[in-house]
């Protein structure tokens, strides 16, 4: 299964950015989905979450009010709208699917998308 993902670049400090990431080939909504963001030299760490049941959200302290994940579930395909962007949030994402029973056995990454805010 290849994860395709699209979006990100270069922004403003105060634009905005989506990013999205698309999983074919599986049952959409038996999986958790995230995105996650890195910077060199630095632990990967969650940015945002959505559930496959009761579609229950969680996002990091500081991307809170500003980010918003959503899925469509007829796409394969979900979606990180990136608003009011700080130079703060540059990084490298990543997308993530994860089988809500059997995560050990079938979960599956993005490679990542590189975020620049800068001006």
């Amino acid at each position: 299964v290849t994860v395709v993902e699209s979006g990100g670049g270069l922004a403003q400090p105060g634009g905005s950015l989506r990013l999205s990431c698309t999983v074919p080939q599986v049952t959409f909504t038996l999986y958790d989905i995230s995105w996650h963001r890195q910077v060199l030299g630095k632990e990967r760490e969650l940015v945002a979450l959505v559930r496959s049941v009761g579609r229950e959200t969680s996002y990091a302290d500081s991307v809170k009010g500003r980010f918003t994940i959503s899925r469509d579930n007829d796409k394969n395909t979900w979606y990180l709208q990136m608003n009011s962007l700080k130079p703060d949030d540059t990084a490298a994402y990543f997308c993530k699917a994860a089988h809500r029973t059997w995560p050990g056995k079938y979960t599956y990454w993005g490679k990542g998308i590189q975020v620049t805010v800068s001006s």
